[in-house]
């Protein structure tokens, strides 16, 4: 892997994505951050080498490299999942590849359900804490020790400065801001009624399908690191309806706008 990533870091490097101060993953129907970005470069992930390609229809699989409020940034249009086949290596590939440009924080958001039923679809969520159910780790594998700790701590895995600067923001800008755990579970199927029961007995107060792996190796890289889940849908378990796509990317783009403000805001900070 390490030959892997000097390799992308190098092709990177020679078409001009230099020393980037903040990495930026973007999630399902969250991809209008970019119409706020001075792009400087952009490049297509299949033209990247080692890259894995976004295959999920709402994802637009590009890496762009640009300013925003007077920060160098570099942002992903579109991430990789488990359930597209990857491993958890290749989901979180991107993220080695930000350290190694130079960046030092990471800023991440999502779509997911909320599974708190005080929580509605179409407001936002703070992530402070977060459950793994994807049934692996990204750290699992021969030779991790060359690339940071191997037994990362994750007593603390989103930076606790940069969540109560966020809340400040929310508040300032009277943007919901919820603030509970997030659980990440493989999919691509939906939860089942049980599960849902499942996953509020656990203390799971929204359910998605991405953004821990991530987590983890921006821990395993000593990123600081924020997340924001944009609630697309309640997830009741006694009043569940059959899920419709459509309108969980319409119910993303609605809240798009509060999620933008709060990382333009927030990046005003750094």
């Amino acid at each position: 892997m390490i030959k892997y990533i000097e390799e992308t870091t190098d092709f990177l490097k020679e078409k001009g994505f230099e020393s980037p101060e903040i990495g930026i993953i973007l999630g399902t129907g969250l991809g209008q951050l970019i119409n706020e970005i001075e792009i400087i470069k952009e490049i297509s992930y299949n033209h990247i080498p080692n890259f894995p390609t976004a295959t999920v229809e709402f994802h637009k699989g590009k890496l762009i490299y640009g300013k925003i409020e007077e920060k160098t940034v570099i942002v992903m249009q579109g991430r990789f999942h488990l359930y597209e086949g990857y491993t958890l290596q290749d989901v979180t590939y991107p993220v080695r590849i930000m350290e190694k440009l130079g960046v030092k924080t990471l800023l991440v958001s999502n779509a997911s359900g909320a599974v708190n039923l005080n929580f509605k679809k179409g407001e936002l969520m703070l992530i402070d804490d977060h459950i793994n159910l994807q049934g692996g780790s990204p750290l699992a594998f021969k030779g991790v020790e060359k690339l940071g700790s191997r037994f990362t701590d994750m007593s603390a895995p989103y930076d606790q400065k940069i969540n109560d600067t966020l809340e400040k923001i929310a508040k300032e800008k009277n943007i919901q801001l919820h603030k509970g755990v997030y659980a990440s579970v493989l999919g691509p199927q939906l939860e089942t009624r049980a599960e849902y029961r499942y996953l509020k007995t656990i203390g799971a107060d929204a359910v998605g399908m991405s953004t821990v792996p991530e987590v983890i190796v921006a821990n395993h890289l000593g990123l600081k690191v924020s997340a924001v889940s944009v609630l697309t849908d309640e997830c009741n378990p006694d009043d569940l309806k059959p899920i419709n796509i459509d309108e969980i990317i319409a119910m993303a783009a609605k809240a798009e706008p509060n999620m933008i403000l709060l990382f333009k805001e927030l990046i005003k900070t750094f």
